[in-house]
């Protein structure tokens, strides 16, 4: 008499296994024919969709078949009553489960394939914006109607379901809290659009461009190039500065000159930094402001606040400035001042 282990021989277990490596292992093999048939028939297709298809089907066929050959290896084992309907409904939810990550993934891939192309050449940001979003709107939306259907199949009462998350509702609202946070606030910046994809924003010590806007969070392009992720939660309680809605960049230089400077030369100060101003197309003409501002410890300080056009190089243009200013100083005989000290010996 053959030995049985949790009620089924060896042999049994064989078959069970042969069934569920045979259905992984046919599984690949039925992929790889149809990959290489269709290979052909593709080739001289003018759309891109055959291969989306394909591309799409790939792993969720190869899952489908593993779990019909689990199923069908799991039927030659002996197993009570409950077990049997614990495996029918299994198989049911992975069915519905594949289905739904086919449908997913084929959603994705359309998008990828030619939504985002279109997108890219219409270069609207607004577009730009909105695609991720719906598209994570959708997937979400097919993942319950599959989990639905799923429960529904495997004789689960809906409408009980439902009434039971009713109840839970306020103690699930104040576990997701700061997920429902985080929702609203990328629902916030959709509606009043502080900032696109693309803008270079600041907001709690962050400085760089906006690379995604998503439902829950947004990523950011720092200026050292590193990758911030943002829950959108932030965005409601910060204050957001967008850099790329500025009309100009204001810059403010103080300059000291020794105090040896002479008001002549003062006066020829102010007018080299304004002659600079006019020589660099960069800059708007007609916002600098030069003055004498103040008699400081060691120097008399020259306060000069000009305008970078937004379209400008920004540090190229700063750069050109003050290196103009140097030059320019030093061929009028204008010496900047540095800290100094005068000590007296009252010793002698």
């Amino acid at each position: 008499m053959a030995e049985h282990y949790f009620m089924n021989t060896i042999a049994q277990w064989l078959i069970a296994f042969t069934y569920i490596i045979g259905g992984i292992i046919i599984a690949k093999i039925a992929y790889y024919v149809f990959k290489k048939i269709s290979k052909g028939l593709i080739s001289h297709s003018k759309t891109k969709l055959d291969d989306v298809l394909i591309e799409t089907l790939e792993k969720p066929v190869v899952f489908t078949i593993a779990v019909l050959g689990f199923y069908l290896g799991m039927r030659e084992l002996t197993m009570t009553t409950d077990f049997k309907v614990l495996l029918l409904n299994t198989n049911k939810v992975l069915i519905v489960i594949c289905i739904t990550w086919f449908i997913v993934r084929l959603i994705n891939a359309m998008v990828e394939q030619y939504m985002e192309p279109a997108i890219e050449e219409s270069e609207s940001k607004s577009k730009r914006q909105l695609l991720p979003i719906i598209t994570k709107v959708i997937t979400i939306t097919i993942w319950m109607v599959g989990v639905i259907i799923a429960f529904d199949m495997i004789g689960y009462n809906l409408a009980g379901l439902i009434a039971g998350l009713g109840i839970g509702g306020l103690a699930f609202a104040l576990a997701a809290k700061d997920y429902l946070q985080n929702i609203f606030g990328g629902i916030s910046v959709f509606t009043d659009k502080p900032f696109s994809i693309d803008d270079r924003i600041r907001i709690d010590g962050f400085d760089g461009k906006v690379e995604e806007i998503g439902i829950r969070s947004s990523r950011i392009r720092t200026l050292s190039g590193s990758l911030v992720t943002i829950p959108n939660s932030m965005f409601i309680s910060n204050s957001v500065e967008n850099v790329a809605l500025e009309p100009t960049r204001k810059i403010m230089l103080r300059l000291g000159l020794t105090y040896s400077t002479s008001p002549e030369k003062m006066q020829e100060a102010m007018d080299i930094l304004k002659q600079i101003v006019s020589d660099n197309q960069d800059i708007v003409t007609d916002l600098p402001t030069v003055f004498f501002e103040t008699f400081a410890d060691s120097s008399l300080v020259l306060l000069f606040i000009y305008y970078i056009r937004k379209e400008a190089d920004i540090p190229l243009t700063q750069n050109k400035i003050n290196l103009e200013i140097l030059k320019r100083f030093d061929n009028a005989g204008l010496d900047f001042a540095f800290p100094t000290r005068t000590v007296y010996n009252t010793n002698q």
